[in-house]
């Protein structure tokens, strides 16, 4: 890992540590989370873009595999994730819910991203997986930003949520599996292929999760416009004439 990448990392954690305090002075009424989430938004956007800016040829975006030395600009989209995740990682340990498992992701994120930065190895690899774990992520945020602007259990909230299944479905369950079997047959050092190998783990557990709440969701919202149709009102507030029953002689 070269002075130039630490330096980007030490300015990107500054960096994103500036926009967060901007972003909480401008929405100084929302909560913390709700500020963090439109930082962690905002890098969702910018890691997808520079990941699309290294690729080299669309026809094979993974390749080279277990190139070394990885071009300049996949070091630096790399330094820009691992800076954000180190200040996020500073914000759930400051933020007003500790969640143990979201700080074990940070940390392992952190590891494997600076992994093959310090290998000088799979930076195709690497760059595609940052793109196939941060192209859901928007709508992902959306959905609880929406929550606390007051859209919880609308149509709208219901959009995002779909959305964000339909996309996390497809880049990790059909991408995911692709870029780790690229990764596991390549010349890659075992830290790597160990790291790719979780995630798709991890992608497969939260896909099974995704699955069960979208099923929830599209009952629940089924059940309620049932319940809020004229015809099921008028059913309701009709009174229910029960027969009557005479004592026989």
């Amino acid at each position: 890992m070269g002075d130039d990448v630490v330096d980007l990392i030490v300015l990107g954690v500054i960096s994103w540590t500036t926009v967060f305090v901007l972003i909480r002075k401008i929405f100084s009424k929302r909560s913390f989370e709700f500020c963090n989430r439109i930082v962690s938004t905002i890098h969702a956007i910018l890691a997808v873009i520079l990941a699309s800016l290294t690729v080299e040829d669309w026809s094979c975006p993974v390749c080279p595999s277990a190139s070394n030395s990885p071009p300049k600009q996949q070091r630096q989209t790399l330094a820009v994730t691992i800076a954000y995740l180190i200040y996020d990682l500073i914000c759930c340990l400051f933020g007003e819910r500790v969640s143990l498992d979201n700080t074990v992701h940070h940390l392992v994120s952190i590891v494997g991203l600076g992994a093959g930065l310090v290998y000088q190895k799979c930076g195709s690899e690497q760059v595609a997986a940052l793109f196939i774990t941060e192209i859901s992520s928007p709508f992902l945020h959306a959905r609880e930003l929406l929550k606390e602007l007051g859209y919880r259990d609308t149509d709208l909230n219901l959009a995002a949520d779909i959305t964000f299944a339909v996309i996390f479905s497809t880049a990790r369950m059909v991408g995911g599996p692709y870029l780790t079997f690229v990764t596991l047959t390549a010349n890659n050092p075992i830290l790597i292929k160990a790291m790719a190998l979780g995630l798709q783990f991890v992608s497969a557990f939260w896909f099974y999760k995704i699955v069960k709440m979208v099923k929830y969701k599209l009952t629940n919202n089924r059940r309620k416009k049932v319940i809020s149709s004229p015809l099921h009102r008028e059913n309701w507030t009709k009174p229910v004439l029960l027969p009557s029953f005479t004592k026989m002689d």
